[in-house]
């Protein structure tokens, strides 16, 4: 396969600017950028594909720059809705601090920010280098800001696609770059930059669009969604990332495969094979688990995460490490609660019964265990010695119910 049809096959590509691009694409050479605002100090799953489609086009003799928007990220890309909140110039300058040390360590990219460009154009040299070149009816007919006039969009927000373009007009002038490629949400704006780089120096320059990814519920992968996977480990750990990845639907599954992973064609339609023959196994899940976790974060980070998946299935608890427990359960919610109370008294603090009555009903029947141990006596008395590095308690009632005790 070419370059571009392994694109195609993957469900990589949705928007093309011009049909020559396939053949620059299949050819190599060509210097190319993705961006994005430093909303956060780290990227997430949301990012992944955009970022990974980028080290397909090197791999393919293509040289790739990152872009974050130290500058753009102080006023925010339109949201199809509402508004975006402004932040901090403080915030944005260590979200891009945060951005360019993982894209360097992840990806190995050049990272530029568009903030040391535009620190030194005035409003006059806006309107008269930029501005002149777009037409207010070309401006209102981009998607995004249509959708937007019947709700309101200010003109800090109608202004994004002028800087956007601005941005692909300076690249290619000053790091020979030629092609940008985004997400389909970012269609208008990558067509605004074309337009201006061909009106102002007269030169063609070339953008494609990916899908955007979402979860079986059509939303997107994002902080804005509410269901953001960090690629950061300290705020979504290979744990999480593992168990996501090997509970999607099976109806997302090979599509995740073929966007997020290196695999090829043959292991991919391999996989699919055995999907369909013995869903049970999961063996497509666990290779997109693998896969995505090793490139992250390494192959002992992804043995990491299966052995906690392990000890959390078979409800053992006692060998792990606090750090470990932390992972687990990362986000849940956490109750301090004091050594030297009875376990009823204890089921109750945690939230797993509403009484004392119930707690000792629950113990009675066998339905509570203290990190893996099943627990019968309502009057056992929970000590220092119970606690995970004296400082962790995991207590399960029944098999779903898990609740978190720290000692105080």
């Amino acid at each position: 396969m070419t370059l571009v049809e392994e694109l195609k096959w993957r469900g990589l590509i949705k928007d093309i600017s011009s049909p020559e691009l396939e053949e620059k694409l299949n050819a190599g050479g060509l210097t190319f950028y993705i961006g994005t605002d430093p909303t956060a100090d780290s990227l997430h799953v949301g990012h992944l594909s955009s970022f990974l489609i980028s080290k397909r086009l090197k791999e393919a003799g293509h040289h790739p720059i990152l872009l974050v928007g130290g500058g753009t990220g102080m006023i925010g890309d339109p949201r199809p809705t509402t508004e975006r909140a402004m932040i901090a110039k403080e915030e944005v300058a260590r979200n891009f601090e945060g951005l360019k040390k993982q894209v360097e360590k992840i990806f190995g990219f050049e990272v530029v920010n568009n903030n040391d460009w535009y620190k030194d154009i005035n409003v006059i040299d806006f309107l008269r280098d930029y501005g002149k070149y777009f037409n207010i009816n070309y401006m209102l007919d981009k998607d995004i800001i249509r959708r937007r006039l019947e709700s309101g969009i200010t003109y800090t927000e109608f202004s994004y696609m002028i800087l956007q373009a601005l941005d692909f007009k300076y690249l290619h002038e000053h790091k020979g770059v030629d092609l940008q490629c985004a997400g389909s949400d970012q269609w208008g704006n990558i067509t605004a930059g074309i337009d201006l780089i061909r009106k102002a120096t007269g030169d063609e320059v070339y953008g494609f669009t990916m899908p955007l990814v979402t979860d079986s519920q059509g939303k997107k992968f994002g902080k804005s969604e509410g269901n953001a996977l960090w690629l950061d480990k300290e705020k979504t750990s290979s744990y999480q990332l593992y168990q996501f990845f090997v509970n999607v639907e099976d109806s997302m599954v090979i599509d995740y495969l073929k966007i997020y992973t290196f695999l090829t064609r043959e292991e991919i339609e391999k996989l699919e094979k055995r999907n369909q023959e013995h869903p049970e196994l999961r063996e497509a899940h666990k290779a997109l688990a693998r896969e995505i976790i090793t490139f992250l974060h390494g192959e002992e980070e992804y043995e990491k995460a299966v052995n906690l998946a392990e000890h959390f299935f078979q409800n053992k608890f006692k060998d792990l490490s606090k750090k470990d427990i932390e992972d687990l359960f990362q986000g849940e919610n956490i109750i301090e609660i004091e050594a030297g109370q009875n376990i009823a008294d204890i089921v109750v603090a945690l939230g797993a019964a509403s009484s004392k009555r119930e707690a000792r009903e629950f113990i009675g029947n066998g339905a509570i265990s203290v990190n893996g141990d099943k627990i019968t006596d309502s009057n056992r008395i929970v000590d220092s010695s119970m606690f995970i590095e004296d400082t962790y308690l995991v207590l399960k009632r029944g098999k779903k119910n898990n609740y978190i005790g720290k000692k105080k």
